[in-house]
């Protein structure tokens, strides 16, 4: 087993509770730790051995337009959305920040991060 990282991955999208939320959006970051056997791709020096990055970047980015309401559910989709697309995945923990959210005061980012398996059941 190995690790691969996609650390730092920013979207400005239009996820939020609020209205104003849905019209100005706000930034959010994307880091990702996958475990995945990567005896194959240290081998054979193949991208098909491995995780696609720019495959990966597009899955993640595709789900961040769509509006939705709660970081845990967003969360929670982008999770299932990358397994569907990676089975080969075997654990990741995913974590991401809304910079500056509404919350009426100086907050720099809230964050969820969620582990799979060990958070829910797909």
């Amino acid at each position: 087993m190995g690790k691969i990282l996609l650390e730092g991955m920013e979207f400005h999208a239009y996820h939020g509770v609020y209205p104003e939320e849905a019209i100005h959006g706000n930034r959010f970051t994307l880091d990702l730790a996958m475990e995945v056997d990567l005896q194959e791709a240290m081998k054979s020096d193949r991208l098909e051995a491995t995780v696609d990055y720019a495959q990966l970047y597009g899955v993640i980015k595709s789900r961040m337009e769509k509006r939705v309401k709660l970081l845990e559910h967003l969360g929670f989709i982008l999770v299932n959305d990358i397994l569907d697309a990676f089975p080969q995945i075997k654990a990741m923990t995913l974590t991401l920040k809304k910079h500056q959210p509404a919350v009426g005061g100086v907050v720099q980012f809230s964050a969820v991060t969620l582990s799979y398996p060990e958070d829910f059941i797909k």
